[in-house]
Parts: structure tokens; C-alpha cells; sequence
């Protein structure tokens, strides 16, 4: 097998933000071989957050969206609109669905995650039922929220289903949230955040039903006209957005040998993957949503990150890791961050709320969701902080957090500052799930702690 100083031919499976930016980092830092991308949607690469906030607004088109590509990208061969089938390490080559193999020094996996279907296949065919994840679901939806639909119904409180929501709101359009969980949020940001965020809902407008699940998604003549619920109610409905989270798109890789599967793609700290047996790779990497890596700053828990920055930074490294000499690699420790708009209010978080037992708030009104609250690992260790409308203070919690600082009391006069349960679900519980998932310490083990159950809404 070439070094990677003789690499000539570098694959990247996945042609979104993390695929897009790898690819610039080996331009920028010097390889001059034969790149080629692959992607599963017709599309160039396109940013997926504004999907569900300017798109759904109606400020910007879903077509705007296309990220801007570096003139130093050069010439690269694109391979659109045919995803990856396999990938054969002993051939070193990736398998695409149209029967053609791309042979491959280096490769990098930057796949992502899709939305998780509505599990009635008819149903969800229905005229009126959709999701947002991709450009042409944003373009659909906000179609339909501009033509004068009457009730939204929206299955799951997570992030995107609120911003979707707030969108719905925004539009004067009657909407109806149906989340399983006990709040909004509850699964990546705890109970006591999930109660504020379903006081925000409440208080524009939405109606609000937790501790709820959808039996059917009803409809005549091939259009949806209603929404069956567990408590034997039913609510009408022109539109049904499925918002039931994601999963990973590894099955493509499941005669890879790699360390591979519902939690993502293992890989070390600086992107390697890790194959079956537990030994890196040196000619397969993974960055992106699609990555399970061992993060240094949190006790090499590894983690699967669905955040932009994450697919932002942990490209560039992993990309620079792919084409430098051995000594040169340095390991992806960007603490993740991510951060939404509903309602009017600007959210943030920064660290793993998932990490954490106890929250103290430090700052702000928690009753006017304008506030800075910081979780504690039950060991007195900050490992994250939560920010609503109070994002000035956002790096400083950041640097507290890798610096491994003491869990802080408040700063503002009127808190209390005695640390309260944060409130995460039990993981056999059924929940909204987070964008950070804590997947424990193998790069093989598939029945981890703090993975969410139960995501369907059946």
C-alpha cells in the first residue's frame, strides 16, 4: 500500500458541508492528486440549517442555499446523484449504485444522516406529508406553508420540529406539536430547559401536546386530512412534517469491516476509522455527523456530533490528518456547539448537555427565556452551558468548559445557584433524541449507554 505522500487518488463519500471543506483543506494544504466526490443528491453542496429557519420563514429560496465553493478547490470529478453502495477496502475501491467502482488511495467517509421515515410507507405518501432535510423537502414544505394551509402538524419537539413550528407561528398558520417525551428539547437539553422551551411554545400560540404519539396519519383521496392520536383523538390537519430525528448512513458499510453501524462510523480522535477488530485504519477516514470519534476533552467518550460546527472543523482536521506526515496529526477537540432560532429566541449550546446530572442557572431570567444556564458532570465539573437570547456569553462557558473548571454558581443577583437535576429521560425511555449522542468508550459496542430509544412516534 502507497504512503499517504504517494497518494494520488483521494474518494470523499458525501458531498455536503463536511465532504465540501475536507476537500478544500487537501487543496489548501497542498495535494495536487486526483480528488473525486461522491454524493447521493443531484445537488452541489448546499447548507442544511437554513433549511428550517430563513427557508420556512419565506426570506430565502431553498435554491439559495448552495455553499460557496473556494476557487483553490481546483479540478475535482463529481459523481452526483449516485450514492455509495459499498465500499471494498481490499480492492481499495468505493461501490456505487450504479455498478461502477471509483478506486481510492485515501478515502474519507463524510456520508451524514437522513431523516427518520414515517414508518407507514403509505401513509407517509400522502399529498400533505413531509419532512426537512434535504433542499428539495425545504423547497416543498415552504411551498405549502405559502399556500394558504390552514393546521401543521408537526410529529416531534426537537430542534428542527420547533423551528419548524416557529416558522408555522412566524407564518400566522395554526400548528399542533405532538412530542412523546414529557417537553421540547428534553432530550438535548434536559427536562429543566425542555419545561422553559414548552412555555415558549405555549406562549406563541402553539398547541402543545407532550406524552403523546401518533397511531395513524389519515387522509382520502391521497391527501392527508387528519392525524390519529394515542388518546383516541384526532387532529386535522393539511400538513404532517415528520420530525422524528435522524440516522446515520452507514449501511453501505456493512461489509467494510470497519466499526460501523447505528451509532455511526468509529474513529480516533483524529478521524482514522476503526475496523471490526479495533485497530485504526491508515487509508479510511470518517468525518461529519456520519463520525463516532473519541473526543480528549470528555474522558475520549466517543461521540457522534450533529452539529455544523462539528462538520466544519472536524473536516479540516481530519482532512489535514489524511495528507500529513504522522508526527504532524493533531486530534479534532473543537467543543461542540450548535444553535437554533424559535420563537424569536436565540438558543445555544455549547459542550455535551448530555453528560451532564445537574444544571445551575447562572445568569438572566430563566421566566423571561432570557438566561445562561451551565450543567455539571455530578462531579463538580462543568460539561456544557445552554444560553437562550444570551448568546455575548456563549465563549466564556466554552473556555470554562476546556479548561475543566468547577461547575459555576450564578452571576446575577436573584438565582439561587444550587444546582437542580437537569431531567435527561431515561435512554430505555421514549424521548426526542439529542444532537449529541454519548456512545460510550468501544469503538465497537452497539448497546451504549445514553443512546435514544424509541424515535418512531408509533
Amino acid at each position: 500500500m502507497p504512503g499517504k505522500a504517494a497518494a494520488r487518488r483521494i474518494v470523499i463519500v458525501g458531498a455536503s458541508l463536511a465532504g465540501l471543506r475536507a476537500a478544500e483543506t487537501l487543496r489548501r494544504e497542498g495535494f495536487d492528486g486526483t480528488l473525486t466526490i461522491i454524493g447521493d443528491e443531484p445537488d452541489q453542496p448546499y447548507d442544511r440549517p437554513p433549511l428550517s429557519k430563513q427557508v420556512l420563514m419565506g426570506w430565502v429560496p431553498a435554491g439559495h442555499t448552495v455553499l460557496p465553493q473556494a476557487a483553490s478547490l481546483g479540478d475535482v470529478t463529481w459523481r452526483l446523484g449516485t450514492p455509495a453502495t459499498g465500499l471494498d477496502r481490499g480492492a481499495r475501491q468505493v461501490v456505487l449504485a450504479d455498478g461502477s467502482r471509483v478506486p481510492y488511495d485515501l478515502v474519507l467517509i463524510a456520508t451524514g444522516v437522513r431523516n427518520r421515515p414515517w414508518p407507514h410507507a403509505g401513509q407517509a405518501a400522502l399529498d400533505g406529508v413531509c419532512g426537512v432535510r434535504s433542499q428539495a423537502d425545504a423547497a416543498n414544505l415552504a411551498r405549502l406553508l405559502g399556500g394558504g394551509v390552514h393546521r401543521v402538524v408537526v410529529i416531534g419537539a426537537g430542534f428542527t420540529g420547533s423551528e419548524v413550528a416557529s416558522a408555522c407561528r412566524h407564518r400566522g398558520i395554526e400548528v399542533t406539536v405532538i412530542e412523546r417525551g414529557s417537553a421540547p428539547l428534553t432530550g438535548a437539553l434536559g427536562g429543566v430547559i425542555g419545561q422553559i422551551a414548552a412555555k415558549l411554545h405555549r406562549d406563541n400560540g402553539v398547541d402543545l401536546l407532550c406524552g403523546t404519539t401518533v397511531q395513524a396519519l389519515e387522509g382520502t383521496g391521497g391527501k392527508l386530512r387528519s392525524v390519529a392520536l394515542s388518546d383516541g383523538s384526532s387532529v386535522p390537519a393539511d400538513v404532517a412534517v415528520i420530525a422524528l430525528g435522524t440516522v446515520r448512513n452507514t449501511e453501505w458499510l456493512a461489509d467494510s469491516g470497519l466499526a460501523a453501524g447505528l451509532l455511526g462510523v468509529a474513529t480516533d480522535a483524529g478521524g482514522r476509522a476503526i475496523a471490526v477488530n479495533g485497530l485504526v485504519t491508515d487509508d479510511v477516514f470518517a468525518a461529519g455527523d456520519v463520525a463516532r470519534f473519541a473526543h480528549p476533552l470528555f474522558g475520549y467518550e466517543f461521540l457522534a456530533l450533529e452539529h455544523w460546527e462539528n462538520a466544519v472543523v472536524g473536516a479540516q482536521v481530519v482532512a489535514h490528518n489524511m495528507i500529513c506526515p504522522p508526527e504532524d496529526r493533531r486530534p479534532h477537540v473543537c467543543v461542540p456547539t450548535f444553535w437554533s432560532t424559535q420563537f424569536g429566541v436565540n438558543i445555544k449550546s455549547v459542550g455535551v448537555p448530555t453528560l451532564a446530572e445537574e444544571i445551575v442557572m447562572t445568569q438572566g431570567s430563566p421566566r423571561d427565556a432570557r438566561f445562561a444556564a451551565a450543567y455539571g458532570n455530578g462531579s463538580g465539573r462543568i460539561v456544557a452551558a445552554v444560553t437562550f437570547n444570551h448568546g455575548r456569553w456563549i465563549d466564556h462557558y466554552r473556555e470554562l468548559i476546556e479548561r475543566a473548571s468547577p461547575l459555576p454558581g450564578p452571576f446575577d443577583a436573584g438565582l439561587t445557584g444550587r444546582p437542580a437535576p437537569a431531567g435527561f429521560p431515561d435512554p430505555a425511555g421514549a424521548y426526542h433524541g439529542p444532537t449529541v449522542v454519548v456512545t460510550g468508550h468501544s469503538p465497537t459496542e452497539m448497546d451504549a449507554v445514553r443512546v435514544p430509544r424509541g424515535s418512531s412516534a408509533t
